[in-house]
């Protein structure tokens, strides 16, 4: 066994694992943290997309002792409280969905895009998520998603900018 610290969502954790155990079973077994889910366990669908240092991975080919000292978010870890993150309001807004196994996978993508980049352009969005399978068919909406999260994105940024203008001014 070795002991693995990292960031998870935020949090500093130390977790005891097997060399070989993976960060999608570290995730859902010793964590119980079951949003990332487990579907081919090969690499090939894109189900268990996380953020790794905030780049996404497939969590079933990801050793979970290469997770040490880094940054590990799941898509538990975007919301903040009550306040869903913009890519997890879009794929609601757009009805991105359909029996949702591989929302997660597909919301994890699209956030790791917007995180190197505010306004993604269609093709840029269904690059993101050309790793992850939905066999539902759902991907006009992803994809409409990911453009809705953009868009959600930049009306927050500029509201808070506004809010620390109106504050700063204030004093």
């Amino acid at each position: 066994m070795h002991l693995v610290s990292f960031a998870l969502n935020g949090d500093p954790r130390s977790l005891a694992v097997e060399p070989r155990r993976t960060l999608l079973d570290a995730l859902r077994v010793d964590l119980d943290l079951t949003g990332t889910k487990k579907v081919c366990d090969m690499g090939d669908c894109g189900a268990c997309t996380v953020l790794l240092d905030g780049q996404a991975v497939y969590a079933c080919l990801t050793l979970a002792v290469d997770c040490e000292d880094r940054a590990v978010t799941t898509v538990e870890g975007l919301a903040r409280g009550e306040k869903l993150d913009p890519v997890q309001q879009a794929f609601i807004e757009t009805d991105a969905y359909q029996c949702g196994f591989c929302t997660p996978g597909q919301i994890m993508s699209i956030a790791a895009l917007l995180a190197q980049g505010p306004s993604p352009s269609e093709e840029e969005v269904k690059q993101a998520v050309s790793g992850n399978l939905c066999r539902c068919g759902a991907y006009q909406n992803i994809v409409k998603a990911g453009l809705r999260a953009a868009e959600i994105a930049a009306t927050a940024t500029s509201a808070q900018l506004a809010e620390t203008r109106s504050t700063v001014g204030a004093q």
